[in-house]
This record gives C-alpha cells, structure tokens and sequence, in this order.
C-alpha cells in the first residue's frame, strides 16, 4: 500500500512538472508571437514538430498556432527519416 502511494505521489508530482512547463511553454510562445507580430512586424510564424511528438502538437495549438499539414520525411533524425506537422499563426490584420 506505501509503495503504491509512493507511485502515486511521485506521478502527481512529474504531473504537475509537466504542467508547470507547459505552461510556462505557452506564456513564452504568447509573449514571443506578440512581440514577432507588434514590434517587429512579421506576417506569418511557424512551428514544425515531429509527428509522433503529441505533447508539441497540444502545446502549438494551445498557443494558437493552427495545423497546416504534415511534411513527410522532412527531418532527418538519428534514427532516420521523420514526418514533421507545420503549425502557424498569421499575423492580425
């Protein structure tokens, strides 16, 4: 029964590491896209992940960041050739 609390507790806390970092994550990606769209007046902001990478994905879309598609075999990884989805945001107006 301990250890099962013990594993219990200790996958709370990874959680709420996670969540911590995600949210920092989004506060970042906010401020930076606001600062790329307002002071220097870019157009179009993109963020490319790989696809089996989930975590990235809700992150980009939690950031706004809409999906566009899925570039395949676009990123050359240790271990070989990976798809890759390409998110982006467009600047207001």
């Amino acid at each position: 029964m301990a250890a099962e609390v013990a594993r219990a507790r200790r996958h709370t806390e990874r959680s709420s590491v996670r969540s911590g970092s995600v949210e920092r994550c989004l506060t970042w990606w906010s401020r930076s896209s606001r600062r790329a769209f307002d002071e220097i007046r870019l157009h179009r902001l993109e963020i490319v992940h790989a696809v089996e990478n989930m975590a990235s994905c809700r992150v980009a879309d939690k950031a706004g960041f809409a999906l566009e598609g899925t570039l395949r075999s676009a990123m050359l990884h240790a271990d070989g050739w990976h798809d890759m989805h390409l998110h982006a945001a467009i600047a207001d107006g």
